[in-house]
Protein backbone atom coordinates (compact mmCIF):
# COMPACT_ATOMS: atom_id res chain seq x y z
CA UNK A 1 0.00 0.00 0.00
CA UNK A 2 1.08 3.36 -1.39
CA UNK A 3 1.43 6.10 0.90
CA UNK A 4 -0.30 9.32 0.61
CA UNK A 5 1.93 12.91 0.86
CA UNK A 6 -0.62 14.15 3.04
CA UNK A 7 0.33 10.58 5.73
CA UNK A 8 4.26 10.94 4.64
CA UNK A 9 4.22 14.78 5.82
CA UNK A 10 2.03 13.78 9.29
CA UNK A 11 4.48 11.58 9.86
CA UNK A 12 7.49 13.56 8.70
CA UNK A 13 6.74 16.40 11.14
CA UNK A 14 9.90 17.07 12.62
CA UNK A 15 11.45 17.77 15.77
CA UNK A 16 8.99 20.92 16.58
CA UNK A 17 5.75 18.66 17.24
CA UNK A 18 5.07 15.19 17.79
CA UNK A 19 2.06 14.41 16.47
CA UNK A 20 -0.69 11.01 16.61
CA UNK A 21 1.35 8.01 17.55
CA UNK A 22 0.97 4.67 15.86
CA UNK A 23 1.89 3.50 19.55
CA UNK A 24 0.01 0.89 20.62
CA UNK A 25 -2.30 1.92 23.41
CA UNK A 26 -0.84 0.56 26.75
CA UNK A 27 -1.51 0.69 30.58
CA UNK A 28 0.24 4.51 31.89
CA UNK A 29 2.10 2.20 33.91
CA UNK A 30 3.33 0.03 31.02
CA UNK A 31 4.70 3.53 29.02
CA UNK A 32 6.90 5.04 32.05
CA UNK A 33 8.53 3.16 34.79
CA UNK A 34 9.08 5.57 37.65
CA UNK A 35 10.99 5.96 40.79
CA UNK A 36 14.96 4.79 40.51
CA UNK A 37 14.41 3.27 36.66
CA UNK A 38 13.47 6.27 35.12
CA UNK A 39 16.48 8.01 36.65
CA UNK A 40 18.76 5.36 36.08
CA UNK A 41 17.79 5.43 32.04
CA UNK A 42 17.61 9.01 31.99
CA UNK A 43 21.03 9.43 33.22
CA UNK A 44 22.23 7.04 30.58
CA UNK A 45 20.44 8.70 27.75
CA UNK A 46 22.09 11.98 29.22
CA UNK A 47 25.52 10.17 29.43
CA UNK A 48 25.02 9.23 25.60
CA UNK A 49 23.65 12.08 24.67
CA UNK A 50 26.79 14.51 26.01
CA UNK A 51 29.48 11.76 24.50
CA UNK A 52 27.98 11.75 21.27
CA UNK A 53 28.08 15.88 20.96
CA UNK A 54 31.39 15.34 22.00
CA UNK A 55 33.16 12.80 20.10
CA UNK A 56 30.98 13.37 16.92
CA UNK A 57 32.82 16.68 15.20
CA UNK A 58 35.62 14.39 15.57
CA UNK A 59 34.44 11.30 13.40
CA UNK A 60 35.95 10.94 10.25
CA UNK A 61 34.16 8.07 9.05
CA UNK A 62 31.35 5.16 10.01
CA UNK A 63 32.45 3.36 13.80
CA UNK A 64 32.87 -0.14 13.73
CA UNK A 65 34.38 -0.63 17.44
CA UNK A 66 37.26 0.80 19.32
CA UNK A 67 40.76 -0.11 19.79
CA UNK A 68 42.62 0.99 23.02
CA UNK A 69 38.79 3.05 23.79
CA UNK A 70 38.87 4.94 20.18
CA UNK A 71 36.53 4.21 17.53
CA UNK A 72 37.88 2.56 14.41
CA UNK A 73 36.33 3.29 11.10
CA UNK A 74 34.86 1.96 8.01
CA UNK A 75 34.95 4.65 4.68
CA UNK A 76 32.10 2.56 3.17
CA UNK A 77 30.35 1.59 6.53
CA UNK A 78 31.23 -2.01 6.63
CA UNK A 79 27.76 -3.69 7.52
CA UNK A 80 27.80 -1.11 10.68
CA UNK A 81 27.10 2.02 8.68
CA UNK A 82 23.50 2.65 9.61
CA UNK A 83 24.15 2.87 13.38
CA UNK A 84 26.09 6.12 13.48
CA UNK A 85 24.02 8.15 11.31
CA UNK A 86 20.80 6.09 13.84
CA UNK A 87 22.70 7.18 16.75
CA UNK A 88 22.54 10.65 16.09
CA UNK A 89 19.18 10.71 15.62
CA UNK A 90 18.12 9.08 18.52
CA UNK A 91 20.08 11.91 19.97
CA UNK A 92 18.54 14.01 18.28
CA UNK A 93 14.62 12.89 19.16
CA UNK A 94 16.28 12.62 22.38
CA UNK A 95 18.14 16.55 23.05
CA UNK A 96 16.18 18.39 20.23
CA UNK A 97 19.37 19.60 19.45
CA UNK A 98 19.71 20.45 15.82
CA UNK A 99 23.33 19.82 15.32
CA UNK A 100 22.82 16.04 15.95
CA UNK A 101 20.31 16.31 13.07
CA UNK A 102 22.75 18.03 10.47
CA UNK A 103 25.26 15.43 11.83
CA UNK A 104 23.52 12.91 11.15
CA UNK A 105 22.36 13.60 7.50
CA UNK A 106 25.57 14.34 6.96
CA UNK A 107 26.79 11.07 7.92
CA UNK A 108 23.79 9.32 6.01
CA UNK A 109 24.69 10.53 2.78
CA UNK A 110 27.84 9.19 2.92
CA UNK A 111 25.88 5.55 2.56
CA UNK A 112 24.72 6.72 -0.73
CA UNK A 113 26.89 4.20 -3.01
CA UNK A 114 26.04 1.14 -0.71
CA UNK A 115 22.14 1.83 -2.51
CA UNK A 116 23.61 -0.61 -5.16
CA UNK A 117 25.87 -2.51 -3.50
CA UNK A 118 24.30 -6.79 -4.16
CA UNK A 119 27.27 -8.80 -2.29
CA UNK A 120 25.85 -8.35 1.03
CA UNK A 121 22.70 -8.90 3.32
CA UNK A 122 23.22 -6.41 5.47
CA UNK A 123 21.19 -3.85 3.54
CA UNK A 124 18.55 -3.25 6.33
CA UNK A 125 21.64 -3.04 8.79
CA UNK A 126 23.03 0.07 6.63
CA UNK A 127 19.55 2.00 5.81
CA UNK A 128 17.17 1.17 8.22
CA UNK A 129 18.36 3.58 11.26
CA UNK A 130 19.85 6.30 8.79
CA UNK A 131 17.85 6.62 5.43
CA UNK A 132 14.40 5.06 6.32
CA UNK A 133 14.55 6.99 9.65
CA UNK A 134 15.82 10.72 7.97
CA UNK A 135 12.86 9.87 5.46
CA UNK A 136 10.04 9.51 8.53
CA UNK A 137 12.00 12.62 9.99
CA UNK A 138 12.73 14.55 7.60
CA UNK A 139 10.02 14.15 4.89
CA UNK A 140 12.59 14.33 2.17
CA UNK A 141 11.85 12.08 -0.54
CA UNK A 142 15.79 11.62 -1.32
CA UNK A 143 15.60 9.01 1.41
CA UNK A 144 13.18 6.96 0.87
CA UNK A 145 14.29 6.67 -2.49
CA UNK A 146 17.68 5.58 -1.74
CA UNK A 147 16.01 3.22 0.67
CA UNK A 148 13.97 1.44 -1.72
CA UNK A 149 16.74 1.60 -4.37
CA UNK A 150 18.57 -0.62 -1.32
CA UNK A 151 15.84 -3.17 -1.19
CA UNK A 152 16.10 -3.52 -4.52
CA UNK A 153 19.74 -4.63 -4.44
CA UNK A 154 18.47 -6.77 -1.39
CA UNK A 155 15.84 -8.82 -3.13
CA UNK A 156 18.83 -9.76 -5.48
CA UNK A 157 19.79 -12.00 -3.15
CA UNK A 158 17.15 -13.95 -2.91
CA UNK A 159 17.33 -17.84 -3.95
CA UNK A 160 13.90 -19.20 -4.73
CA UNK A 161 14.70 -23.01 -4.41
CA UNK A 162 15.55 -22.38 -0.56
CA UNK A 163 13.43 -19.59 -0.33
CA UNK A 164 15.82 -17.77 1.62
CA UNK A 165 18.41 -14.85 1.31
CA UNK A 166 21.97 -15.58 1.24
CA UNK A 167 24.06 -13.81 4.04
CA UNK A 168 27.91 -13.26 2.16
CA UNK A 169 29.51 -12.92 -0.59
CA UNK A 170 28.96 -11.75 -4.47
CA UNK A 171 26.41 -12.78 -6.63
CA UNK A 172 28.47 -15.15 -8.68
CA UNK A 173 30.71 -16.14 -5.57
CA UNK A 174 30.15 -19.95 -4.71
CA UNK A 175 31.44 -19.77 -1.49
CA UNK A 176 28.82 -18.82 0.63
CA UNK A 177 25.82 -19.23 -1.84
CA UNK A 178 23.84 -21.42 0.03
CA UNK A 179 24.97 -20.05 3.64
CA UNK A 180 21.71 -18.47 5.72
CA UNK A 181 22.10 -16.45 9.07
CA UNK A 182 20.15 -15.48 11.89
CA UNK A 183 21.15 -11.59 11.61
CA UNK A 184 19.85 -11.36 7.68
CA UNK A 185 16.02 -11.35 9.83
CA UNK A 186 17.05 -7.73 10.85
CA UNK A 187 16.99 -6.69 7.55
CA UNK A 188 13.82 -7.68 6.44
CA UNK A 189 11.98 -4.85 7.58
CA UNK A 190 13.85 -2.58 4.69
CA UNK A 191 11.88 -4.91 1.82
CA UNK A 192 8.50 -4.20 4.33
CA UNK A 193 9.02 -0.70 3.85
CA UNK A 194 9.33 -0.52 0.20
CA UNK A 195 6.50 -2.91 -0.07
CA UNK A 196 4.35 -0.21 1.76
CA UNK A 197 6.01 2.68 0.27
CA UNK A 198 6.25 1.51 -3.58
CA UNK A 199 2.81 -0.79 -3.56
CA UNK A 200 4.86 -3.79 -4.92
CA UNK A 201 4.12 -7.06 -2.54
CA UNK A 202 7.33 -8.47 -3.94
CA UNK A 203 9.34 -7.34 -1.47
CA UNK A 204 7.52 -8.31 1.16
CA UNK A 205 6.66 -11.44 -0.44
CA UNK A 206 10.57 -12.31 -0.04
CA UNK A 207 10.67 -11.35 3.40
CA UNK A 208 7.89 -13.31 4.18
CA UNK A 209 9.35 -16.63 2.37
CA UNK A 210 12.76 -15.66 4.19
CA UNK A 211 11.36 -15.24 7.60
CA UNK A 212 9.58 -18.79 7.30
CA UNK A 213 12.35 -20.54 6.02
CA UNK A 214 13.96 -19.19 9.35
CA UNK A 215 11.71 -20.42 11.93
CA UNK A 216 11.59 -23.81 10.50
CA UNK A 217 15.13 -24.26 10.41
CA UNK A 218 16.68 -22.05 13.20
CA UNK A 219 14.75 -22.17 16.41
CA UNK A 220 15.68 -25.97 18.41
CA UNK A 221 12.51 -27.42 20.53
CA UNK A 222 13.99 -25.92 23.66
CA UNK A 223 13.78 -22.09 21.86
CA UNK A 224 17.72 -21.47 21.28
CA UNK A 225 19.32 -21.23 17.70
CA UNK A 226 22.43 -21.28 15.84
CA UNK A 227 24.23 -18.53 13.89
CA UNK A 228 23.83 -20.40 10.51
CA UNK A 229 21.99 -22.96 8.30
CA UNK A 230 23.32 -24.14 5.08
CA UNK A 231 21.53 -25.22 1.75
CA UNK A 232 22.27 -26.55 -1.54
CA UNK A 233 22.16 -23.46 -3.09
CA UNK A 234 21.36 -25.46 -6.80
CA UNK A 235 18.43 -27.21 -5.00
CA UNK A 236 17.52 -25.39 -2.03
CA UNK A 237 18.07 -28.92 0.00
CA UNK A 238 18.36 -28.19 4.01
CA UNK A 239 22.24 -28.96 4.52
CA UNK A 240 22.33 -28.21 8.69
CA UNK A 241 23.38 -25.76 11.29
CA UNK A 242 26.77 -24.72 11.59
CA UNK A 243 28.17 -21.09 12.94
CA UNK A 244 30.97 -18.31 12.48
CA UNK A 245 30.20 -16.20 15.29
CA UNK A 246 28.98 -18.56 17.85
CA UNK A 247 31.07 -21.15 20.01
CA UNK A 248 29.79 -24.25 17.68
CA UNK A 249 26.72 -25.38 15.47
CA UNK A 250 25.28 -26.76 18.84
CA UNK A 251 25.71 -23.16 21.43
CA UNK A 252 23.54 -20.39 20.96
CA UNK A 253 25.01 -16.99 20.26
CA UNK A 254 23.45 -14.19 22.24
CA UNK A 255 23.72 -11.63 20.03
CA UNK A 256 21.76 -13.75 17.34
CA UNK A 257 19.39 -15.16 19.40
CA UNK A 258 18.74 -11.33 20.27
CA UNK A 259 18.09 -10.58 16.59
CA UNK A 260 15.87 -13.31 16.04
CA UNK A 261 13.81 -12.08 18.94
CA UNK A 262 14.00 -8.31 17.32
CA UNK A 263 13.50 -9.94 14.18
CA UNK A 264 10.73 -11.73 14.40
CA UNK A 265 8.92 -9.91 15.85
CA UNK A 266 9.33 -6.97 13.71
CA UNK A 267 7.96 -9.40 11.04
CA UNK A 268 4.35 -9.39 13.15
CA UNK A 269 4.10 -6.38 13.36
CA UNK A 270 4.88 -5.72 9.43
CA UNK A 271 2.70 -8.95 8.42
CA UNK A 272 -0.10 -9.91 11.37
CA UNK A 273 1.16 -13.52 11.05
CA UNK A 274 1.22 -14.80 14.49
CA UNK A 275 3.77 -17.66 13.18
CA UNK A 276 6.10 -15.09 13.49
CA UNK A 277 5.21 -13.41 17.39
CA UNK A 278 5.13 -17.00 18.48
CA UNK A 279 9.02 -17.87 17.30
CA UNK A 280 9.82 -14.76 18.69
CA UNK A 281 8.42 -16.00 22.00
CA UNK A 282 10.21 -18.96 21.88
CA UNK A 283 13.44 -17.27 21.18
CA UNK A 284 12.68 -14.53 23.84
CA UNK A 285 11.55 -17.52 26.67
CA UNK A 286 15.12 -19.14 26.20
CA UNK A 287 17.14 -15.81 26.31
CA UNK A 288 15.50 -15.13 29.25
CA UNK A 289 16.03 -18.21 31.06
CA UNK A 290 19.54 -18.57 29.99
CA UNK A 291 20.43 -15.14 31.37
CA UNK A 292 22.81 -14.54 34.27
CA UNK A 293 21.66 -12.55 37.53
CA UNK A 294 23.49 -9.74 36.47
CA UNK A 295 21.39 -9.18 33.35
CA UNK A 296 24.49 -8.56 30.62
CA UNK A 297 24.48 -11.50 28.13
CA UNK A 298 27.42 -13.79 28.02
CA UNK A 299 28.29 -13.87 24.40
CA UNK A 300 27.30 -17.67 24.11
CA UNK A 301 24.53 -18.93 26.35
CA UNK A 302 26.40 -22.54 25.56
CA UNK A 303 29.62 -21.86 25.80
CA UNK A 304 31.51 -23.96 27.94
CA UNK A 305 32.70 -21.50 30.03
CA UNK A 306 29.21 -19.84 30.86
CA UNK A 307 27.48 -18.45 32.68
CA UNK A 308 31.29 -16.83 34.04
CA UNK A 309 32.27 -15.98 30.37
CA UNK A 310 32.83 -13.11 28.70
CA UNK A 311 29.81 -10.47 27.75
CA UNK A 312 28.47 -8.84 25.15
CA UNK A 313 26.29 -5.77 26.45
CA UNK A 314 25.58 -5.50 22.25
CA UNK A 315 23.27 -8.18 22.63
CA UNK A 316 21.54 -6.88 25.69
CA UNK A 317 20.60 -3.70 24.56
CA UNK A 318 19.31 -5.69 21.14
CA UNK A 319 17.42 -7.75 23.02
CA UNK A 320 15.95 -5.49 25.41
CA UNK A 321 14.34 -3.63 22.19
CA UNK A 322 12.89 -6.84 20.77
CA UNK A 323 11.59 -7.16 24.16
CA UNK A 324 9.21 -3.79 24.15
CA UNK A 325 8.64 -4.81 20.73
CA UNK A 326 7.40 -8.33 22.08
CA UNK A 327 5.54 -7.04 25.05
CA UNK A 328 3.48 -4.50 22.45
CA UNK A 329 2.58 -7.58 20.05
CA UNK A 330 1.62 -10.44 23.42
CA UNK A 331 0.77 -7.96 26.11
CA UNK A 332 2.71 -10.59 28.25
CA UNK A 333 4.48 -7.86 31.00
CA UNK A 334 7.37 -10.55 31.63
CA UNK A 335 8.87 -8.97 28.31
CA UNK A 336 8.68 -5.66 29.27
CA UNK A 337 9.92 -6.57 32.99
CA UNK A 338 13.30 -8.15 31.49
CA UNK A 339 13.85 -5.33 28.97
CA UNK A 340 14.26 -2.72 31.67
CA UNK A 341 16.23 -5.05 34.10
CA UNK A 342 18.35 -5.94 30.73
CA UNK A 343 18.55 -1.34 29.89
CA UNK A 344 19.12 -0.91 33.83
CA UNK A 345 22.21 -3.38 34.12
CA UNK A 346 24.05 -1.82 30.66
CA UNK A 347 23.15 1.07 31.92
CA UNK A 348 24.43 0.61 35.81
CA UNK A 349 27.59 -1.57 34.61
CA UNK A 350 28.45 -1.52 30.91
CA UNK A 351 28.56 2.78 30.20
CA UNK A 352 32.07 4.65 29.29
CA UNK A 353 31.85 6.56 32.20
CA UNK A 354 34.72 5.83 33.96
CA UNK A 355 37.17 6.38 31.29
CA UNK A 356 38.23 9.65 30.05
CA UNK A 357 39.25 8.91 27.37
CA UNK A 358 36.39 6.18 25.68
CA UNK A 359 34.60 7.31 22.55
CA UNK A 360 31.27 4.88 22.37
CA UNK A 361 29.03 5.12 24.94
CA UNK A 362 28.93 1.24 25.88
CA UNK A 363 30.98 -0.87 26.72
CA UNK A 364 31.85 -4.98 27.54
CA UNK A 365 31.03 -6.07 23.94
CA UNK A 366 31.95 -8.94 22.32
CA UNK A 367 32.29 -8.73 18.04
CA UNK A 368 33.56 -12.63 17.17
CA UNK A 369 34.90 -14.07 20.17
CA UNK A 370 35.97 -17.34 18.09
CA UNK A 371 38.32 -15.28 15.58
CA UNK A 372 39.29 -13.49 18.79
CA UNK A 373 38.02 -10.21 16.96
CA UNK A 374 36.76 -7.77 19.21
CA UNK A 375 36.78 -8.52 22.64
CA UNK A 376 35.53 -6.25 25.36
CA UNK A 377 35.41 -3.58 23.04
CA UNK A 378 32.58 -1.10 22.00
CA UNK A 379 30.69 -1.72 18.98
CA UNK A 380 28.42 0.76 17.50
CA UNK A 381 24.98 -1.43 17.32
CA UNK A 382 25.28 -1.12 20.88
CA UNK A 383 25.03 2.89 21.69
CA UNK A 384 22.47 2.68 18.87
CA UNK A 385 20.37 0.14 20.59
CA UNK A 386 20.85 1.20 23.79
CA UNK A 387 19.60 4.83 23.24
CA UNK A 388 16.56 3.12 20.90
CA UNK A 389 15.76 0.96 23.90
CA UNK A 390 15.90 3.96 26.86
CA UNK A 391 13.80 6.21 24.43
CA UNK A 392 10.92 3.09 23.46
CA UNK A 393 10.92 3.07 27.33
CA UNK A 394 11.06 7.07 28.27
CA UNK A 395 9.62 8.35 24.85
CA UNK A 396 7.73 5.76 23.13
CA UNK A 397 6.07 8.50 20.55
CA UNK A 398 9.42 10.48 19.19
CA UNK A 399 10.88 6.73 18.32
CA UNK A 400 7.84 5.87 16.41
CA UNK A 401 8.16 9.23 14.49
CA UNK A 402 11.50 7.52 13.54
CA UNK A 403 11.09 3.58 12.88
CA UNK A 404 7.26 3.16 13.52
CA UNK A 405 6.41 0.43 16.13
CA UNK A 406 2.62 0.58 14.59
CA UNK A 407 1.16 -3.06 15.49
CA UNK A 408 -0.84 -5.10 13.12
CA UNK A 409 -4.48 -4.35 12.58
Amino acid sequence: MSVSRRALLATAAGAAAVGTSAVPAAAASDRQPSGATTRTLRAAADYAEEKVRTVAPGVTGFPVGTKFEKWTYSRNGDWVGGFWPGTLWMAWLYSGDDAFRAWAVESARNLAPRQDDTSTHDLGFLFSPSWVTAWRLTGDDEWRTGAIRAADSLIQRYNPRGKFIRAWGALTDRANAGRVIMDTMMNLDLLAFASRQTGDGTYLDIAVEHARTAQRVFPRPDGSTPHVFDFDPDTGAPIGPNTVQGYSPTSCWSRGQAWGIYGFTTMYRRTGHKEFRDTARRLADFAIGALTPDHVPVWDYRAPQQPHDIKDASAGAIMACGLLDLHAATGRHTYREVALRLLTALADTCLTRNSARADAVVARCTRNRPAEDGIEVSLPYADYYLLEGILRVLRPEAVDRAIDLSQPA
